[in-house]
């Protein structure tokens, strides 16, 4: 078969691979082939082609991706060929404390699929039945390969011990801030505000459902430094990652989903907010609850079947070819370039 795969740092070619079968690994009659038909671009598989973050050469990146399955192995119960899936790539080894506790997201032992063994970026990938999500014929191959980034989404929304009924604020109007705002109106939110500083995501974020919508580097006006009771940030800024700690009002619940990438530097006087308001401040890993993979999955493919999770055209700012992989990774070249979600659509 042909996948982009990653040779060295910052080269991914399209070439030839290894196609998956069934048959020839323990656990196969568990498994399932899936031909892929879209897989999206991650934040995190960017270092990995451009800054050394790769675990091994040659690698074949891809973790958020969605496909049609092929076909089966003997012990698989729930899954026929032809089912439409969206690939879950953690592999937990479900023998540890964090495992049997069903923290799939917190164990030591855990695989990954698209980093520490052959991703999405490829025409076919095996799976074993329990990563791979089935979801309804009326969801597009692109909507399951955003199952993951939604259930990232999900999985903050739980850790934080959302809900309804309150003043939500997201931080950050990206794919994934884009979900939790989604989420937390399906759930029941007072109202949600998203805060970015690109109009462009604002408005798509207004378009789908957000109450309110402010664009910090010219409303600062109207911040309101004490009102939310629950605080997503989705970012990982130290600016977003401030902000929430001044916004989040008395007895809040705050939760940081995104992943910073430098050192993050608080003042005493603003690190007081948490004392004084007694909020409570959780972080938010991955997106596995018990029974795995978890809710945050099966209520995603639900939720995009009755439309009320909705997918706009405009959360894609561009499709590839597989074959263009290396022009796909060069726009991350340059900061700020890539507005949304990039998908490789695979025939």
């Amino acid at each position: 078969m042909k996948a982009a795969v990653l040779y060295a740092n910052g080269d991914i070619r399209y070439g030839d691979w290894t196609t998956p079968v069934l048959g020839g690994d323990d656990g196969d009659e568990n498994s399932v082939i899936v031909k892929v038909r879209a897989a999206g671009i991650c934040g995190s598989d960017v270092p990995r082609v451009l800054n050394n973050a790769s675990h091994y050469y040659p690698n074949v990146l891809g973790h958020e991706f969605a496909g049609e399955i092929t076909e089966t192995g003997s012990g698989v119960k729930n899954l026929r060929a032809g089912d439409r899936v969206a690939g879950v790539p953690l592999v937990p080894c479900g023998n540890c404390g964090d495992c049997l506790k069903g923290d799939f997201a917190l164990c030591r032992y855990y695989g990954f699929i698209g980093s520490r063994s052959q991703g999405g970026f490829a025409e076919y990938i095996k799976l074993p039945e329990s990563n791979a999500v089935k979801f309804d014929g009326s969801v597009s191959y692109e909507q399951g390969a955003l199952f993951e980034p939604s259930t990232v989404a999900l999985h903050g929304l739980r850790v934080n011990n959302y809900t309804g009924g309150r003043d939500a604020a997201v931080l950050g109007g990206g794919t994934i801030g884009i979900f939790t705002m989604q989420w937390a109106k399906i759930f029941g939110a007072k109202s949600v505000t998203v805060f970015d500083i690109s109009d462009e995501r604002l408005n798509l974020c207004g378009k789908l459902g957000a109450d309110y919508i402010v664009n910090t580097k010219r409303e600062e006006t109207e911040i309101n430094k004490n009102r939310y009771d629950f605080v997503f940030e989705t970012a990982g800024s130290d600016e977003t990652m401030r902000l929430a700690f001044e916004i989040a009002a008395n007895k809040a619940n705050v939760c940081f989903i995104g992943t910073p990438s430098k050192d993050l530097v608080f003042t005493p006087k603003l690190f007081e907010n948490m004392n004084r308001k007694e909020f409570k401040l959780t972080g938010s890993w991955m997106s596995y609850s018990a029974p795995f993979p978890g809710e945050e999955w099966t209520l995603t493919a639900h939720y995009f079947k009755t439309g009320r999770l909705k997918f706009d055209d405009d959360m894609i700012f561009r499709r590839f070819k597989l074959n263009q992989a290396g022009e796909a990774f060069d726009l991350y070249k340059t900061p700020g370039e890539v507005k949304g979600k990039i998908i490789f659509v695979i025939d």
